[in-house]
């Protein structure tokens, strides 16, 4: 079977291991230089996009785990226009990580509620690469690998989604 290079990017790292569940081995070897025969399909959905600048909170990251799978545990400093996860949907979706609790002096009748926060999907470098769709970056620093999208000023990003359409309705 002849498979470009490209395709393979991301998921001999990632997909090929919870496909085979850790019992495969993939070998490849090069065979030629080919024209580019057209875009590979991934079936990604949104993102979910942090629209705050700061710590990311485990009382905002709770309620957004129903929106999709987070990439961030509670702790991170994230800024606007990171991709704090992904969507469920196939759009993306502006959050705010970075919500605090209220804090007051009333107390409540009930206790509070316990958190419970999903461990997040922790992306390597190539499974980065892999996975971004292309109006997003990977941002590598010593200490971190990140998504994020190539604009980050939201309105900025929105003027130029709505550029792109060309007067679609």
């Amino acid at each position: 079977m002849d498979v470009p290079a490209r395709g393979l990017i991301g998921y001999m790292a990632g997909e090929f291991g919870n496909d085979v569940h850790g019992q495969g081995t993939l070998n490849h070897t090069f065979k030629a230089y080919e024209p580019f025969k057209g875009v590979i399909e991934t079936g990604r959905n949104g993102s979910l996009i942090s629209m705050a600048q700061g710590e990311a909170s485990a009382y905002a990251i709770a309620p957004l785990q129903a929106r999709g799978i987070m990439f961030i545990p509670p702790g991170t400093q994230v800024y606007s226009g990171m991709v704090i996860g992904e969507s469920s949907k196939s759009l993306d979706i502006y959050v705010n990580p970075c919500q605090k609790k209220q804090l007051t002096n009333i107390r409540a009748a009930g206790a509070d509620e316990k958190l419970v926060i999903a461990s997040p999907k922790i992306m390597t470098m190539e499974e980065n690469i892999a996975y971004m769709a292309d109006d997003e970056m990977v941002e590598i620093t010593p200490k971190n690998v990140r998504l994020r999208k190539a604009e980050l000023d939201m309105n900025k990003r929105m003027k130029s989604m709505k550029g792109k359409q060309g007067g679609k309705k």
